[in-house]
């Protein structure tokens, strides 16, 4: 029994300790809190006592240092200026390295040039304009070896069978000469 009531007692102190410093905690926090309150006014009346002396100063000592932060501001200005111009220079010489580099690197691939490309349109254009004209020139013909062979498949049958059979093939003789006279011309 004797060590529940030291164990009591120990619980009581503790608690009474534990309350003791909760309250000194409190205690220090609303003196600083008024302290706090008592320093904001006091700042609060003299920046109104003392605050239209206060502003005239403070523009004296503006007018002062602007003339300095204007003429800091310049000189900065123009160091930029004078570095980029200078790094202008070495960022186009970067830049044609670079194109150059990636040139080299296109041709080993074979991959064509922006002038390359248009030489070869060009050249399907102009292939593409002499194919259209030999077809135009074959179909002339022939519609011309076509309508010799209807003519003469007409005399032929006013001339009976046997001259139509030889008329008919003279038709076919003359459209296939005209065929090798339009093959020989495109080659």
């Amino acid at each position: 029994m004797a060590t529940r009531k030291s164990g009591s007692r120990a619980r009581r102190s503790t608690a009474r300790a534990t309350a003791s410093t909760g309250n000194d905690a409190a205690k220090a926090i609303t003196d600083s809190a008024q302290k706090i309150w008592l320093a904001g006014l006091g700042a609060f009346e003299r920046a109104r006592a003392e605050g239209p002396r206060m502003f005239d100063t403070l523009v004296d000592q503006g007018k002062s240092l602007g003339g300095q932060a204007s003429a800091a501001a310049d000189q900065a200005l123009r160091t930029l200026r004078e570095t980029a111009d200078s790094a202008g220079g070495r960022f186009d010489k970067l830049e044609q390295m670079f194109e150059d580099r990636v040139a080299r690197s296109l041709r080993r691939l074979g991959v064509l040039t922006r002038e390359e490309v248009a030489d070869l349109n060009q050249g399907v254009r102009e292939l593409t304009d002499q194919v259209r004209d030999l077809m135009e020139q074959q179909q002339g013909t022939a519609k011309r070896a076509a309508g010799t062979a209807r003519r003469s498949a007409r005399k032929a049958s006013r001339a009976g069978a046997t001259t139509a059979r030889k008329a008919a093939r003279s038709a076919k003789r003359k459209a296939k000469a005209a065929g090798r006279g339009s093959r020989a011309r495109r080659a």
